[in-house]
């Protein structure tokens, strides 16, 4: 037997199949494709699962990728499945960038019965223009007011997430979000019971937008 077992060597473990974001692990990495209709943190760009979170409502659960590249930008994806499944893409702006892009009256808009905001992109600096291009819509019109849910910084695929506190019940927040008329962009917002807010400029992308994935092990 020990001859035999060094003639034919061990049989390699078979390399994990990573062919789709629902099965993407920590460490993982994903390249985008190089089309120009993608902004430039993605075009192209080969971006590492640098932790797995969870989104809690009431019906469901939403699994979010935190993926970096060689930018160190946080880029945030989802897949999404409704009637037709979509990659839900975002990148956070701080508080800076959304007075340049919106006026403020019309954003306090969002947080105000029955949640009817709408919002048109203002004239931006040409810095700003090229970093957010293709991020954003001339306008945006509100789809969802204080739709409660919970966040967690675990990965509960398959699993109900803690449902008391002396569990972690994970971090209480209302989501607001825009769309524009076509559902290709979004403005989304994340009001935490912390007092902390969120504001994230979102793309809904084809699947195949992500050409390669790159398993960890």
């Amino acid at each position: 037997m020990g001859f035999l077992s060094g003639l034919f060597g061990k049989k390699e473990a078979p390399k994990r199949q990573l062919d789709h974001p629902n099965k993407l692990l920590k460490g993982d990495m994903i390249t985008f494709d190089d089309s120009f209709a993608l902004p430039t943190q993605l075009r192209g760009q080969q971006l590492k699962v640098e932790a797995i979170h969870t989104y809690e409502y009431q019906r469901s659960q939403l699994c979010e990728f935190l993926l970096r590249g060689h930018s160190g930008t946080a880029i945030y994806l989802s897949y999404v499945q409704e009637d037709e499944s979509y990659l839900s893409i975002s990148m956070k702006i701080n508080r800076a960038v959304v007075e340049q892009m919106f006026d403020l009256d019309a954003f306090a808009e969002i947080f105000e019965e029955p949640g009817k905001a709408t919002l048109t992109l203002q004239a931006l600096p040409a810095e700003l223009a090229a970093e957010f291009d293709k991020w954003l819509s001339d306008e945006y019109h509100q789809v969802e007011f204080a739709a409660f849910g919970y966040f967690h910084r675990q990965d509960y695929r398959d699993l109900k997430p803690p449902q008391n506190d002396d569990d972690a019940r994970g971090e209480g927040f209302e989501g607001y979000s825009l769309a524009n008329s076509d559902d290709t962009h979004a403005l989304d917002v994340e009001v935490y019971e912390s007092g902390d807010t969120e504001v994230m400029l979102t793309l809904y992308r084809p699947l195949t937008d992500i050409r390669e994935y790159w398993p960890a092990s």
